[in-house]
C-alpha cells in the first residue's frame, strides 16, 4: 500500500539532507483503470541504472502499488508500446527532522515540481503538518496525477487546485 500527500514546490529545501539524486525516464502503458508505468532512473551519485515496472491502482491519499524490476531489454521492449513521449523527472529525496523522506520532483525540465511525503498509515498522512514551504496540497486532486499529466502534458496553475 503507498500512502502518500502530493505538493506543489517552487524550489527544492536546502535545510536538509540530500539522500538521493536521481534522474528518472517514465512511460504509462495504461492508467484507466488501473496504471501501468515503466522507469529507468539513473543515480547521480552511482552512475547506476534500474528499470522497474509498476502498476497502481486507482485513490488518491492510499492506493496499491506493486513494483518489480525488469532488466533493460524488458524496459525499451515496453518503451516501444509506449503512446506518448516518457516523462522526465528530476528526483531529489531528503531526510526531514521528523524521520520522513521528502520526495521532490522537477517534471520535463520545469513544466511543474511536486514533492511527496510517504507515510505508514492514513492516520499518520492525516496528522502530520505540511512543512512551510510546501505550496497547495495536491493529494486530492487528479489533474496533478503523474499519469494524467502523461496523457495531457499539462497541470492546472497552483491556484486552481481542489482538495476534497
Amino acid at each position: 500500500m503507498e500512502i502518500e500527500r502530493k505538493f506543489w514546490i517552487t524550489d527544492f529545501p536546502t535545510a536538509y539532507p540530500e539522500l538521493v539524486h536521481l534522474e528518472t525516464e517514465q512511460g504509462y502503458l495504461t492508467t484507466v483503470p488501473v496504471t501501468v508505468r515503466i522507469r529507468r532512473s539513473h543515480n547521480c551519485d552511482t552512475g547506476s541504472e534500474t528499470y522497474i515496472l509498476c502498476i497502481k491502482s486507482r485513490g488518491t491519499l492510499s492506493r496499491h502499488e506493486v513494483e518489480t524490476p525488469i532488466e533493460k531489454t524488458q524496459f525499451e521492449e515496453l518503451a516501444g508500446m509506449l503512446e506518448h513521449p516518457m516523462v522526465h523527472k528530476d528526483y531529489h529525496a531528503y531526510r526531514l527532522p521528523d524521520g520522513n523522506i521528502l520526495e521532490c520532483s522537477v517534471v520535463d525540465y520545469g513544466a511543474f515540481s511536486y514533492a511527496e511525503v510517504e507515510f505508514e498509515s492514513e492516520e499518520a498522512a492525516n496528522a502530520w503538518e505540511p512543512l512551510s514551504f510546501l505550496g497547495p496540497e495536491l493529494t486530492y486532486d487528479r489533474r496533478f496525477t503523474m499519469g494524467s499529466y502523461y496523457r495531457e502534458r499539462k497541470v492546472p496553475r497552483p491556484d486552481e487546485v481542489k482538495n476534497a
